[in-house]
């Protein structure tokens, strides 16, 4: 049972006509932002920073930004938002060979060296304490330009957000996104866990 018990989608008709975005990404409006509902600011403020994140303008792709979420969210150990992740990267084109071996990209040929350091940063970045080195800085620039790699850090520090959000408020897992949660992370362990 959720901490806060989410709103109605038309609680608060501006989160509603923002939210139509989660349409385009997950296929429905995430219980998170229904919570946020309780203070319509957090919610409008919230879905627009998800916006101007989500927004690609580099070659940092909209399949690679979810699998960024989902290593940040797999280092914190949120549930709900390793099962949103992968369905929006599955949803926006993230290659099947990928998908199925999230667990391994350091090693995984189906990912390139470009794809492992933005992977490496998403993990480095989420830990605590921060372990985000020198040696990571050099690998990131050997691919990745400074307005990608704010992009890659505006991903993780979102989800830092919402892994701290979801994982407090014990926020219910979708239907949706448990199912693709069970196909992709499943195999190495994924659980609904407090999410149900």
């Amino acid at each position: 049972m959720p901490l806060v018990t989410p709103l109605l989608p038309d609680h608060d008709k501006e989160t509603k006509e923002l939210a139509d975005f989660f349409n385009e990404t997950l296929g429905f409006c995430p219980n998170s932002v229904l919570t946020m509902q309780h203070r319509p600011a957090i919610s409008k403020a919230f879905i627009n920073l998800n916006k101007a994140v989500m927004e690609n303008q580099g070659r940092v792709t909209s399949s690679l930004k979810r699998m960024i979420a989902w290593v940040s969210s797999n280092s914190t150990g949120c549930r709900y938002c390793q099962a949103h992740a992968i369905r929006a990267a599955e949803r926006y084109g993230a290659d099947q060979e990928k998908l199925d071996n999230i667990w391994e990209y350091k090693t995984h040929t189906a990912f390139t060296d470009a794809e492992r350091i933005a992977l490496d940063f998403s993990l480095a970045a989420s830990l605590v304490p921060n372990a985000v080195t020198e040696d990571i800085k050099t690998e990131l620039y050997k691919y990745w330009d400074e307005g990608e790699i704010v992009e890659m850090l505006g991903v993780i520090s979102l989800f830092g957000y919402l892994n701290r959000w979801n994982d407090s408020m014990g926020t219910t897992l979708e239907e949706d996104a448990i199912d693709s949660g069970n196909q992709y992370l499943g195999k190495t362990g994924w659980e609904v866990g407090k999410h149900q």
